[in-house]
């Protein structure tokens, strides 16, 4: 059950981070992250109400409102370390986030098989060559590097939080509510300061309601993935679910070629051969 909520997690996160790329490339990033979690934040809404979730309100919800805090502040660090740098770089350097549940699940006692070691090792290795890491070039920016380094702190703080954030179905829903109404609180601060500052945010055509759909798919792509990456920490290792669900760029790489016509450069085919092994081993370990 971890391995199959964790590949689900992964395949939805890529699916998201490939829809909320092509959005932020006519509309703000600040405006992506509000509207779209916003709309999951009325789902999410409209789910609580109907499954009578606000009965498991208490103190883990802490942990939600933490997430929805580091959220919108490691995602916007991203989207400003890809406009400042290039993407070889800054999305392998990204999957660093899968350090910080991988150890706090051995700081809280886990320990994986050889098998499973031998699977974290390649499934890593594996995503960070399926980004396509840059191996010549002009020299990154440290402000590029850093902002990187936040948004994979970031990411894998939520990781860690949202599962401690609820122990049953409906508690996280209730959950995720109250991330996704931080998030939009969080987005929308910082939105109303970027306007402030004389920031745009809507293009210069308005507001693209065209583009609804995809951003509710976004939002919603995403909340499911913190769904289910709860599910699959709490049923096994978390040192394997965050793994797993680490996959996620392998995902938004065969994404971009697929509907994009980008090609897999050789590195990157053989980092998505070495995590799909990573995997594996995981599953069988």
């Amino acid at each position: 059950m971890t391995a199959f909520f964790a590949l689900i997690t992964s395949l939805l996160w890529g699916l998201a981070d490939f829809g909320g790329g092509l959005l932020t490339r006519r509309t703000p990033a600040l405006t992506v992250v509000v509207v779209s979690q916003g709309i999951a934040a009325t789902v999410l809404g409209a789910i609580v109400m109907a499954t009578g979730g606000w009965s498991e309100a208490g103190p883990r919800l802490w942990f939600a409102f933490a997430a929805g805090l580091a959220g919108p502040v490691a995602l916007l660090s991203f989207y400003k370390a890809l406009a400042l740098g290039p993407m070889g770089v800054v999305s392998p350097l990204a999957t660093l986030s899968v350090a910080v549940p991988v150890g706090v699940g051995l700081v809280l006692g886990e320990r994986p098989g050889l098998l499973q070691v031998a699977g974290i090792a390649v499934a890593v290795t594996g995503v960070v060559l399926a980004g396509g890491p840059q191996l010549r070039g002009a020299p990154v920016q440290r402000r590029t590097i850093l902002l990187t380094l936040v948004a994979a702190l970031g990411f894998g703080t939520v990781f860690a939080l949202i599962t401690e954030a609820s122990t049953t179905v409906t508690g996280l829903f209730l959950a995720l509510f109250v991330q996704r109404l931080t998030n939009v609180a969080v987005g929308g601060a910082a939105l109303a300061v970027s306007v402030r500052r004389g920031g745009r945010a809507v293009p210069e055509g308005g507001f693209p309601w065209a583009a609804l759909p995809a951003l509710a798919f976004v939002g919603l792509a995403d909340v499911a993935a913190n769904g289910t990456y709860a599910v699959a920490a709490q049923h096994g290792p978390v040192t394997v679910a965050a793994v797993l669900a680490s996959l996620y760029p392998v995902v938004t790489a065969l994404a971009a070629r697929g509907f994009l016509s980008e090609r897999l450069r050789a590195i990157q085919a053989a980092g998505a051969g070495l995590a799909l092994l990573g995997t594996l081993l995981l599953a069988t370990g």
